[in-house]
């Protein structure tokens, strides 16, 4: 399951009055979740085992497969991820020093379902594997894209300036364009 979960992207999730950022992978044999409020990072794995034996203690009216509470959940989650909560659908979230318990109350076929992950700190490889080391990756793929753009604006600038040696105008003023300063975009850069 966690190899899946390394495809999944991160969204911003809302819970109450905090943000966090959450992927999740389902499947008929489990479920990882992944959570963190950039402070730390928790998670949870259940197999269909601890599946079924959750929903047993919260569910207790409820007699379903494993694989449809799995199903449920997914259908539950997955909204929550593309920022598409559904309104009849309630997530709570709850810290405590062992972890964080993500609440969530809705119904199943007509019934009251209840279910609750309970998240414990995720392990310093998961966190580097899932977070650190793919932010840093990405880190260096925009460096290299942003001198990509300045090795072409520079270029575009001395195109432009063999033009206007060779005696071209421009047809309209509105449409001149200052030569770039690389310093001023990197100090600008780094402030936003």
């Amino acid at each position: 399951l966690e190899s899946s979960l390394l495809t999944q992207p991160w969204a911003y999730v809302h819970f109450d009055e905090s943000t966090f950022l959450a992927k999740v992978c389902f499947r008929d044999t489990g479920y990882i979740l992944l959570i963190s409020d950039l402070s730390s990072v928790w998670y949870e794995s259940a197999d269909a085992e601890a599946v079924g034996q959750r929903s047993k203690e919260l569910n207790k009216r409820l007699t379903v497969h494993v694989s449809s509470f799995l199903n449920h959940l997914c259908n539950l989650m997955c909204p929550l991820l593309a920022g598409q909560p559904s309104t009849t659908t309630a997530f709570s979230c709850h810290h405590s020093p062992s972890g964080l318990r993500l609440c969530v109350k809705s119904e199943l076929s007509g019934l009251p379902f209840y279910w609750d992950f309970h998240c414990c700190p995720a392990p310093l490889e998961m966190v580097f594997r899932h977070l650190v080391r793919p932010l840093i990756r990405m880190n260096l793929a925009l460096q290299c894209q942003v001198q990509e753009l300045i090795s072409l604006l520079f270029q575009k600038d001395a195109e432009i300036e063999d033009y206007r040696e060779s005696g071209a105008t421009l047809s309209r003023d509105r449409l001149r364009t200052k030569p770039f300063r690389e310093e001023t975009f990197q100090q600008n850069f780094m402030a936003e």
